[in-house]
């Protein structure tokens, strides 16, 4: 396949043969986002539901899925891993009243709109708008796409995508979109024709944000992640120490591509999300084996110093304010004074002096069930294989253990948590280092309210502000979860906060 740039919103593709225009149609398939509409014009059998077959079979992570021309039932509506799909057909379409009836502009609000015979009806602008023309004559083919919106941009980073992994062993390799969790980050699952897999993570540098605490933004003072680089900084330091990170197959620090070992799909939970105790055990020994460990401060990754930053007071207390900001409103129906946010935040910092700032290891952050992957043929603690450690910080060791034992998407028995809590402890007093049981505990009941409190401040506002209602469902555990912690002593300095929104 080639292709012949015309002028920036414009590229045409030369095709050689079918296998071409179906990897073109994954290269679609993997910027797909709600509000688009992408249309499909051409002769009679130029190949628009063939295109199209691929680009929804891509975008729902089914490559046998059966996809049929819509040209009698009109409308066939897909749910694919992250947004809604409309295949529309308006060849026998009559006039604008027919169209009408079909619903086009609610689908693009919800989903993306896909569209064959385009031309049957007249369209009022759309924002992010891609036109793809099918030609064919003879055995030759060509593909041209007219691009409006952000379309161009994000053809082009696709375009990106193919490009590094042609030069890397999967060539014509099929994409698949995987789902991901909260991150801005995309994931893609691609399989090389002899049957290698491979895992693309999209991660291109954001901004900071604007400023919210002291002249800094968000990321900056909870120490976020911007680029690929602490990524690939961790990744390198923990496989070093043995532990089962992805394997880094190749990347590109300038667009902030990553291609690595896949590492597969297998949780350590059931398929109806209840925990699999013997894989938590593996989970919480891998902890008790990463924090005997001294790690380092710095680390050097593609000529460059990388410091791991410090789980510092104002990046628990800035992770806090986002209970102040979106669960609070939510839950009570009013948001709290300037001045009830601040003593919030004020009388958390209070409780926060307790944690020993001496006890420290690196803490992954999201070490919890969508980020361990099991890896059943593997020994040890190889079978615990881990993703999504590029925000990894200097912290206190409990924050980990409350992760993993309090995990806010799976329902654990307290009976269970306490077996974990205390294999945990049990391991690190068999480490032969200092290893303070009550203190700990403590630190456990500090970490754990906090994180419980982040995360319904998180979940709140992704459920209901940034449209992903699936979040909304995990808020009463970790409601649950948040009023075991602050039964410790320690907290109740806290108890006014929390006992007006019971």
């Amino acid at each position: 396949m080639t292709e012949e740039a015309g002028r920036p919103s414009a590229i045409q593709f030369k095709i050689g043969d079918e296998s071409e225009t179906w990897r073109l149609a994954e290269d679609v398939a993997a910027i797909l986002q709600a509000g688009d509409l992408v249309t499909l014009s051409g002769d009679l059998g130029a190949g628009k539901t063939s295109f199209a077959r691929a680009l929804i079979r891509s975008a729902c992570g089914d490559s046998t899925l059966e996809v049929p021309s819509p040209t009698f039932a009109v409308r066939i509506d897909y749910q694919a891993a992250h947004l809604q799909l409309a295949h529309v057909d308006l060849y026998r379409i009559a006039g604008e009243e027919d169209a009408e009836e079909l619903g086009l502009d609610e689908a693009l609000e919800t989903g993306a709109l896909i569209v064959e015979w385009p031309d049957r009806i007249a369209w009022p602008a759309i924002p992010n708008r891609l036109d793809i023309a099918i030609e064919t004559s003879g055995e030759d083919r060509r593909i041209g796409f007219h691009m409006a919106g952000t379309f161009a941009s994000r053809i082009g980073r696709s375009r990106a995508i193919r490009d590094l992994l042609d030069r890397n062993g999967f060539t014509g390799a099929q994409r698949l979109h995987v789902v991901g969790d909260a991150s801005a980050k995309a994931f893609e699952r691609v399989v090389n024709a002899a049957g290698d897999s491979a895992i693309v993570m999209n991660a291109p540098a954001r901004s900071p944000g604007p400023p919210v605490w002291e002249g800094r933004s968000y990321d900056a003072v909870a120490h976020r992640a911007l680029d690929i680089m602490p990524f690939l900084a961790i990744d390198a330091a923990l496989g070093a120490a043995g532990i089962h990170v992805p394997r880094i197959l190749a990347h590109d620090s300038a667009l902030g591509l990553v291609l690595s070992e896949d590492l597969g799909a297998e949780s350590v939970t059931e398929k109806a999300g209840e925990p699999i105790a013997e894989r938590y055990k593996a989970a919480i020994d891998l902890l008790a084996f990463m924090h005997e460990r001294q790690w380092p401060d710095r680390l050097d990754v593609d000529g460059h110093s990388y410091r791991v930053p410090p789980y510092d007071r104002d990046a628990l207390l800035i992770e806090l304010s986002l209970y102040a900001d979106w669960y609070v409103p939510h839950a009570r129906g009013q948001a709290f004074s300037a001045g009830e946010r601040q003593s919030f935040l004020d009388d958390w910092s209070g409780v926060l002096a307790h944690l020993d700032d001496t006890a420290t290891t690196w803490v992954m952050r999201d070490f919890h069930s969508p980020n361990i992957l099991w890896q059943p043929e593997a020994e040890g603690l190889a079978r615990v294989g881990v993703i999504d450690i590029q925000d990894t910080l200097v912290g206190h060791p409990a924050y980990d253990v409350a992760s993993l034992a309090q995990d806010a998407r799976v329902d654990m028995s307290e009976e269970l948590e306490r077996a974990l809590v205390t294999r945990y402890c049990a391991a690190r007093q068999a480490g032969g280092g200092q290893f303070d049981e009550a203190g700990f505990a403590q630190a456990y009941a500090i970490l754990g309210a906090q994180r419980a409190t982040k995360v319904l401040g998180a979940f709140t506002r992704l459920a209901f502000h940034d449209g992903r209602p699936g979040y909304a469902k995990h808020l009463p555990r970790v409601e649950q979860v948040l009023a075991r912690n602050l039964k410790h002593p320690v907290l109740s300095a806290l108890h006014v906060w929390y006992g007006q929104l019971a």
